[in-house]
């Protein structure tokens, strides 16, 4: 997927409340807009993927303590080359990497699943920035392989809906866990 795969997708995407409206604009402006929208790169934006990582109930989802970040959040990130541009398979790859689980596309959750853009706070290597997220659910194939990688986070758990819902800070998470349960729970 190019930067025009990557406007379609976007372009029929469908959005939930007032927050994903006016960051789903702001990812089809930069879609069209940047020079280099999958490199990490690329001054004040660009494209990441994660991933809602769900049990193949549906009855858990797995949040990871995020190293930099200091929060539970799901697994996700930067945009490799060899992703070619196509955002599922950055949060794929993103999404085994940090849990160690085998995972796949959910096979009846739209894609993607809900998009975000969010404040990056600035590090002593990198100025601030913004993260153009595109957002999956996904399946854990062997959910009892989970671990989480040293380098990304302090530690993943298999968390009920509930849990997982009441460890979200913020609005955007818990929209994006709540859109993830109804999908993985066939409601």
């Amino acid at each position: 997927m190019d930067t025009l795969g990557l406007r379609a997708l976007l372009g029929a995407h469908v959005v939930t409340d007032d927050k994903e409206t006016a960051d789903l604009a702001r990812m089809r402006d930069a879609a069209a807009a940047l020079a280099e929208p999958f490199s990490r790169h690329q001054g004040g934006a660009h494209f990441t993927g994660s991933a809602v990582v769900v049990t193949p109930d549906g009855a858990r989802t797995c949040l990871v303590h995020h190293a930099k970040l200091k929060r539970w959040l799901q697994p996700g990130g930067h945009a490799d080359v060899a992703d070619g541009g196509d955002m599922s398979r950055t949060a794929l790859r993103e999404a085994a990497e940090e849990t160690g689980c085998r995972v796949v596309l959910h096979p009846t959750a739209p894609r993607p699943l809900d998009v975000d853009v969010h404040d990056i706070p600035a590090r002593k290597d990198e100025p601030g920035h913004q993260h153009l997220d595109v957002r999956y659910l996904v399946v854990a194939e062997n959910p009892e392989a989970l671990a989480h990688h040293p380098a990304e986070s302090f530690g993943a758990r298999w968390l009920t809906w509930d849990e997982a819902l009441a460890a979200a800070d913020e609005p955007p998470l818990r929209r994006m866990l709540e859109k993830a349960r109804a999908c993985a729970q066939g409601r």
